[in-house]
Protein backbone atom coordinates (compact mmCIF):
# COMPACT_ATOMS: atom_id res chain seq x y z
CA UNK A 1 0.00 0.00 0.00
CA UNK A 2 1.28 3.44 -0.95
CA UNK A 3 0.70 6.07 1.74
CA UNK A 4 -0.16 9.65 0.77
CA UNK A 5 2.20 11.99 2.60
CA UNK A 6 1.87 15.70 3.32
CA UNK A 7 4.10 18.32 4.89
CA UNK A 8 2.37 17.61 8.21
CA UNK A 9 3.22 13.89 8.36
CA UNK A 10 6.42 13.71 6.25
CA UNK A 11 8.77 13.60 9.25
CA UNK A 12 6.83 10.82 10.94
CA UNK A 13 6.15 8.73 7.82
CA UNK A 14 9.53 9.17 6.10
CA UNK A 15 12.33 10.59 8.22
CA UNK A 16 11.47 8.69 11.42
CA UNK A 17 10.56 5.41 9.72
CA UNK A 18 12.45 2.32 10.79
CA UNK A 19 12.14 0.99 7.22
CA UNK A 20 13.74 2.15 4.01
CA UNK A 21 11.28 4.60 2.40
CA UNK A 22 10.69 5.32 -1.29
CA UNK A 23 9.06 8.71 -1.80
CA UNK A 24 7.27 9.15 -5.13
CA UNK A 25 7.11 12.89 -5.91
CA UNK A 26 4.41 13.28 -8.57
CA UNK A 27 1.49 15.33 -9.89
CA UNK A 28 -1.97 14.40 -11.21
CA UNK A 29 -1.33 16.05 -14.60
CA UNK A 30 1.95 14.17 -15.22
CA UNK A 31 1.59 11.31 -17.73
CA UNK A 32 4.78 9.46 -16.71
CA UNK A 33 3.71 9.81 -13.06
CA UNK A 34 0.40 8.11 -13.86
CA UNK A 35 2.29 5.33 -15.65
CA UNK A 36 4.62 4.86 -12.67
CA UNK A 37 1.83 4.76 -10.07
CA UNK A 38 0.72 1.15 -10.72
CA UNK A 39 4.35 -0.02 -10.76
CA UNK A 40 4.96 1.61 -7.37
CA UNK A 41 1.75 0.04 -6.04
CA UNK A 42 2.88 -3.39 -7.26
CA UNK A 43 6.32 -2.98 -5.68
CA UNK A 44 4.74 -1.92 -2.39
CA UNK A 45 2.73 -5.16 -2.32
CA UNK A 46 5.75 -7.30 -3.23
CA UNK A 47 8.24 -5.64 -0.84
CA UNK A 48 6.69 -5.13 2.61
CA UNK A 49 10.16 -4.48 4.03
CA UNK A 50 10.17 -1.15 2.15
CA UNK A 51 7.69 1.66 2.79
CA UNK A 52 6.32 3.44 -0.29
CA UNK A 53 4.80 6.90 -0.01
CA UNK A 54 3.45 9.43 -2.48
CA UNK A 55 3.81 13.23 -2.42
CA UNK A 56 1.73 15.35 -4.81
CA UNK A 57 3.99 18.32 -5.56
CA UNK A 58 1.04 20.54 -6.52
CA UNK A 59 -0.37 20.17 -3.00
CA UNK A 60 2.94 19.93 -1.15
CA UNK A 61 5.12 22.54 -2.84
CA UNK A 62 7.15 23.11 0.35
CA UNK A 63 8.35 19.50 0.30
CA UNK A 64 9.10 19.68 -3.42
CA UNK A 65 11.18 22.79 -2.82
CA UNK A 66 12.94 21.40 0.25
CA UNK A 67 14.00 18.26 -1.64
CA UNK A 68 14.84 20.18 -4.83
CA UNK A 69 12.37 18.32 -7.04
CA UNK A 70 12.76 19.90 -10.48
CA UNK A 71 11.44 17.05 -12.65
CA UNK A 72 8.78 14.43 -12.01
CA UNK A 73 8.23 11.63 -11.45
CA UNK A 74 11.07 11.65 -8.96
CA UNK A 75 11.69 8.77 -6.59
CA UNK A 76 13.81 9.53 -3.54
CA UNK A 77 14.95 6.67 -1.32
CA UNK A 78 15.48 7.42 2.38
CA UNK A 79 17.19 5.28 5.00
CA UNK A 80 17.46 6.34 8.64
CA UNK A 81 16.11 9.79 7.74
CA UNK A 82 18.67 10.54 5.02
CA UNK A 83 18.42 10.46 1.24
CA UNK A 84 20.48 7.60 -0.18
CA UNK A 85 19.31 7.44 -3.83
CA UNK A 86 17.29 9.34 -6.39
CA UNK A 87 15.75 8.48 -9.74
CA UNK A 88 14.04 10.90 -12.13
CA UNK A 89 11.61 9.94 -14.87
CA UNK A 90 9.63 6.81 -15.63
CA UNK A 91 11.59 3.61 -15.13
CA UNK A 92 10.47 0.00 -15.68
CA UNK A 93 9.98 -2.28 -12.69
CA UNK A 94 13.38 -3.98 -13.10
CA UNK A 95 15.20 -0.65 -12.86
CA UNK A 96 13.16 0.31 -9.79
CA UNK A 97 14.11 -2.96 -8.10
CA UNK A 98 17.76 -1.94 -8.44
CA UNK A 99 16.88 1.42 -6.88
CA UNK A 100 15.56 -0.41 -3.82
CA UNK A 101 18.94 -2.16 -3.50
Amino acid sequence: MVVKVTTENFDEEVLKSDKRVVVDFNADWCGPCRMLGPVIEQLSNEHPEVKFVSVNIDHEDELAEEYMISSIPCLVVFKDGAEIRRSVGFKPKDALLQLLG
